[in-house]
């Protein structure tokens, strides 16, 4: 299973110059599920995007399994790194099907067509996000919430080691919020490293085994949630007094008004 290793990596944030003392220096290891938290502008949303060779890093490195991501060929990366993003725009028209088959590209020869295993894959993504009868409908016809499944579920039939998810419950009514943070939970415990950009901080309490807090005027802090989602880094995290209580075991963060 692959892993992601940051060494000193700055990401390219538009009006804010990179700061030495903000630099990463961490590994993204497989079956740990990790949540980015952060205010709005802070760049969760262009670090994500550095990590899927997106954007070009200000200054260190990425390296993947050992190897520098800028040495690998992009149809390795395509294979082993997949991204969701937080919009979606409609390329062509499509059907959530055809969509969803997207996912299987880079595992296809130039011009290969899809195989059955390939159509099965897909199926089972529509399946495991509620979308079967949604098949052979555009994607154009989709609400915000269904093309927010569409999209897993295309991640999902391309089956990357690492997935990379901007805002995984954006659109989600509660119910398909659970099920969706549950797809990824089940993919992090079939070995898989997940990375996600998240504003609410109750949904990495629940579900993150380690988290990343990118702060808009102090260094980053990384490292197991359970240890660092606390009222003292959460405050200043997000300028805003929080009260905090236990669900399950786990933290539960109130805003103060």
């Amino acid at each position: 299973m692959s892993q992601l290793v940051l060494t000193q990596l700055l990401a390219a944030i538009p009006n804010k110059p990179p700061q030495p003392e903000n630099a990463l220096s961490l590994s993204f290891h497989a079956g740990q599920m990790w949540g980015i938290l952060g205010p709005n502008g802070v760049g969760k949303t262009t670090l994500l995007h550095t990590l899927a060779a997106l954007k070009f890093p200000t200054s260190g490195k990425i390296e993947l399994n050992g190897q520098p991501m800028t040495q690998l060929p992009r149809l390795t990366l395509a294979q082993q790194i997949g991204i969701m993003f937080q919009e979606h725009q409609d390329g062509f028209p499509a059907t959530v099907l055809e969509t969803v088959l997207l996912g299987r590209f880079p595992h296809l020869s130039p011009w290969e067509m899809e195989s059955e295993q390939d159509l099965a894959l897909a199926h089972a993504a529509l399946a495991r996000l509620d979308l079967m009868d949604f098949a052979h409908r555009p994607l154009s016809s989709l609400s915000g919430g269904e093309r927010q499944r569409a999209a897993l579920a295309a991640l999902m039939a391309q089956a990357p080691d690492v997935w990379l998810v901007d805002e995984p419950t954006n659109h989600l009514d509660l119910h398909y919020q659970v099920a969706a943070m549950g797809l990824l939970a089940e993919q992090a415990s079939q070995g898989r490293a997940v990375v996600m950009s998240l504003h609410d901080v109750n949904v990495a309490a629940q579900w993150c085994s380690h988290v990343l807090l990118l702060y808009p005027d102090r260094p980053p802090i990384w490292g197991e949630s359970a240890r660092l989602l606390t009222q003292q880094n959460l405050e200043p995290l997000y300028r805003q007094k929080l009260a905090m209580t236990e669900l399950n075991g786990k933290p539960l963060f109130v805003p103060v008004a």
